[in-house]
């Protein structure tokens, strides 16, 4: 078995990854396919951090849209990733996988609160953490937080788990013939607009010199192919 690519890495999923086949909430057999995957990555020996987004609960830009006040719909946002954080752990303790949450946003009957030193510990010990709560402030993506927290973690890598299986010059599911890049720079993102992450979230990255790695979260075994470097992925990293 190859050895793994990196030794702890920042696992980004959306909410709507979650979602499976129907248009909103938690598919729980989705939720359980996805711990499956998380739990073969670790078993290869990688330490894992998961970052959840919450948009298959509520998403604060399309609730402030609706008449709901910004900073409020954001805060309602970071209760979704709550939920969501609640439900992964779920699924990845009963495959057997120790876990623990962490929430910006404290609510220390569900989970723990987020404390940099003890998620580290956590991790030192196996388990994996999941970052729930955003980053406990309104107007920050769950991209942005994923990029803090994989900087302030010492992750190797932050794996974006998306839709399709890398970044492609326009959306594959719209235009035929888009071309599926395998590396890019940050600044190539940036400045061609690909829209892999918000503009905030890429900087950090950047600046930290952590290679973000785009793949599908749909395709069985992606995550562990990644990690073995089989997969067909887009990586984003320094120039040069």
């Amino acid at each position: 078995m190859a050895k793994p690519v990196y030794r702890r890495v920042m696992l980004k999923i959306s909410g709507e990854a979650l979602m499976g086949a129907q248009g909103h909430g938690i598919d729980p057999g989705t939720v359980g396919r996805i711990a499956a995957e998380i739990k073969a990555v670790v078993k290869l020996g990688v330490e894992v951090c998961v970052t959840i987004g919450g948009g298959n609960v509520i998403r604060g830009v399309v609730a402030a849209g609706r008449g709901i006040e910004r900073a409020t719909a954001d805060y309602m946002g970071m209760l979704g990733t709550v939920i969501n954080g609640l439900a992964l752990q779920s699924a990845l303790e009963r495959a057997g996988v120790d876990t623990r949450v962490q929430s910006a946003i404290r609510m220390d009957a569900v989970c723990e609160p987020f404390i940099r030193r003890r998620a580290l510990r956590h991790i030192g010990k196996r388990r994996v953490v999941i970052f729930a709560g955003g980053t406990g402030n309104p107007f920050f993506t769950t991209d942005t937080t994923a990029a803090l927290r994989a900087a302030e973690m010492n992750c190797q890598a932050l794996l974006k788990a998306t839709q399709v299986d890398g970044v492609y010059s326009a959306d594959p599911k719209k235009v035929r013939g888009a071309k599926r890049y395998d590396q890019l720079s940050y600044t190539e993102v940036l400045a061609r607009d690909l829209k892999v992450m918000d503009g905030a979230a890429i900087a950090l990255m950047r600046e930290n010199r952590i290679p973000i790695v785009v793949f599908s979260i749909h395709q069985a075994g992606a995550f562990a192919r990644v990690m073995r470097g089989e997969a067909v992925c887009t990586t984003i990293a320094e120039e040069g």
